[in-house]
């Protein structure tokens, strides 16, 4: 595995893995491509990371954007995450995590927050948050639709070497 800042050449085999694990609607995949343009197209600004993994042999098979919290100071926002359906279980996901946790620490960043839906369709995401120990902090009822509530959760990061 292979963690690294996305390039042109990612971006198709990224969206082709956020379009195959079926959970991201139009719009929300149509947002995605938008970030990962603003990483590839706007080298300066400081508002998305987007990394890819790599598998053993090279191919891209998942990837993760983020970012600072906007005036919130060493709060950090996962804002998307995806592992190619094919690849799940397989540590790939838990790899990125953990890599954006150590990168969030290396610039002393102190909370990861995730937010998610908490329509059945999200409940292996959510549980493997918090496997990963993160723990929901807040829901607000019927944010993103009638029905579909919105699930934070947080983890808060004790300084490398605590």
């Amino acid at each position: 595995m292979k963690i690294r800042p996305i390039v042109a050449k990612d971006r198709q085999a990224v969206l082709e893995v956020i379009h195959l694990t079926g959970i991201f609607t139009q719009e929300e995949e149509r947002v995605a491509a938008e970030l990962i343009d603003v990483c590839l197209t706007k080298p300066g600004q400081q508002d998305y990371v987007v990394v890819v993994i790599e598998n053993e042999s090279g191919v891209v098979v998942g990837y993760m954007c983020y970012g600072p919290t906007p005036m919130a100071e060493g709060v950090v926002d996962l804002y998307w995450m995806a592992v190619h359906p094919g690849k799940h279980r397989q540590g790939y996901g838990k790899a990125l995590v953990q890599w954006l946790e150590k990168d969030v620490r290396g610039k002393k960043g102190r909370l990861i927050v995730i937010e998610t839906s908490a329509k059945d369709k999200y409940a292996i995401t959510r549980k493997f948050y918090q496997r990963l120990g993160y723990v929901e902090n807040a829901r607000i009822r019927d944010f993103y639709r009638l029905g579909e509530d919105l699930v934070m959760y947080c983890k808060y990061l004790k300084p490398e070497g605590a």
